[in-house]
């Protein structure tokens, strides 16, 4: 018989058993927009393009947390210890989030995020090269100290937004809760190690200094941004310019009541619960009578905390979008734990119960900014990160010098027991109006489930 005759069909499958697999097809590639999913808690960094940007921000945020302690430090020289003036430059610097955030927001859904990123770092670094030169002259009074402080907030209210809605055109939709939450960690590894670094050379060799080299750190985020490969960019079309952008971007999110009640949660904790740059200096200086050291250390405790809190963020943005709960929740506990940071004996048990503010405050903030990021359409993604920044910053100038007249008349600790419990307010009405209406919310905004 021959053999492909009875048993040929079987041979025929030895054969077939012994030859090596046919090569496999490539898989296919992302749709635009989307970066292929690099698992664990550093993921984005696999992206060159972020890694870049992120090691550069590494060194600029040092230099810019340097120069926040430096600035709170020169006012309350200059000033006398007068909490309400350092209240009144907190608010000049954020006061142009108010008028100019929506239109950077607007910006970024036109522009190339990249060159006017260098263009708008490029400010930020004259700004502080200005007041490093006037204080080490000995020049420096506190008018040109809140005319730099309103300068530098205009350049930083269009600059926020824009930066903000960059990231995903660097690491992919996909990949945009991890590097949002590496973003923070960035942040906050600079806001441990520049405060500390600060109060160390305000001491040896004053505040003037401190603003130079932050002024020579913006090196770094403008050469990471140089070295960018523009090829590997996930743009999204340009919007073209055209009347009432503007508006349109507040229509939808007043349209978007699940945004609408986020955003009035991130307003009322943010203006009144995270005034730390207002109540750590005067809590340091005029309760426990300490120097620009004890600052440094207060500020350092609460970012050891937002980095522990940004690193826990980075390890659940694996595990899909972030969930209401989460951000009603980290509201909450930071409130609270606000609350008690304000009634703390000593300076060392105020520190003790920063760790933990800070990881609480973390967990909402990135949750926060995820979810806002993750549930709008594309095209609208840079006026509603303006919107969301006003919100966030905006509140400023009226935070600002209530917290400076509550530690003027009252205490030094009011600001932060007043900033917890208006926190916990807000969390508990917002919360409950926003796990009742996001079902509903979700039916007609399609990009909201998303």
């Amino acid at each position: 018989m021959p053999a492909y005759a009875g048993g040929g069909e079987a041979d025929q499958r030895d054969r077939d058993r012994s030859l090596p697999p046919p090569p496999s097809a490539p898989p296919p590639s992302p749709p635009l927009g989307r970066a292929p999913r690099a698992s664990g808690t550093f993921g984005s960094l696999r992206v060159r393009n972020y890694r870049l940007y992120a090691s550069g921000q590494v060194v600029s945020l040092v230099g810019v947390w340097m120069q926040r302690v430096a600035q709170d430090w020169l006012v309350l020289e200059i000033s006398g210890g007068s909490p309400v003036a350092l209240g009144i430059a907190a608010a000049l610097q954020f006061l142009p989030v108010l008028l100019l955030s929506l239109w950077g927001g607007v910006l970024a859904d036109r522009l190339d995020k990249r060159r006017f990123l260098l263009v708008l770092e490029t400010g930020l670094g004259l700004c502080a090269l200005a007041l490093g030169l006037l204080d080490v002259t000995g020049l420096a009074q506190l008018w040109h100290v809140y005319l730099l402080c309103l300068l530098l907030g205009c350049v930083s209210a269009v600059e926020t937004p824009v930066r903000q809605s960059f990231v995903v055109e660097m690491v992919g939709r996909d990949q945009l809760g991890n590097a949002v939450a590496l973003n923070s960690m960035t942040f906050n590894l600079a806001r441990m190690v520049g405060p500390a670094v600060a109060g160390v050379l305000i001491t040896v060799v004053g505040t003037g200094w401190v603003f130079l080299v932050n002024a020579a750190s913006f090196v770094g985020v403008l050469t990471g941004l140089l070295l960018m490969r523009t090829a590997d960019l996930h743009r999204a079309d340009p919007v073209p310019r055209q009347k009432g952008q503007l508006v349109e971007g507040l229509r939808y999110v007043r349209r978007r009541p699940d945004l609408m009640i986020l955003l009035f949660l991130v307003f009322f904790v943010s203006t009144f619960g995270l005034n730390f740059y207002v109540t750590l200096a005067v809590l340091a200086r005029n309760v426990f009578g300490g120097g620009a050291d004890a600052y440094g250390l207060l500020s350092t405790l609460l970012a050891v905390g937002t980095l522990a809190g940004a690193t826990l963020a980075a390890r659940r943005s694996s595990r899909g979008r972030p969930r209401t709960r989460l951000l009603i929740t980290g509201a909450l506990t930071f409130g609270v734990l606000e609350i008690v940071a304000g009634l703390m004996p000593s300076i060392w048990t105020v520190g003790a119960v920063l760790i933990p503010v800070g990881i609480a405050m973390m967990t909402f903030t990135t949750t926060a900014n995820s979810t806002v990021q993750l549930s709008v359409a594309p095209a609208m993604r840079g006026r509603v990160m303006g919107i969301y920044m006003l919100v966030f910053l905006g509140g400023n100038p009226l935070g600002g010098p209530v917290m400076g007249w509550l530690a003027e008349h009252f205490s030094g600790r009011a600001p932060l027991v007043v900033g917890g419990a208006v926190s916990v307010v807000t969390a508990l009405v917002g919360g409950f109006v926003l796990m009742r209406r996001r079902d509903a919310v979700e039916k007609d905004f399609p990009e909201a489930k998303a």
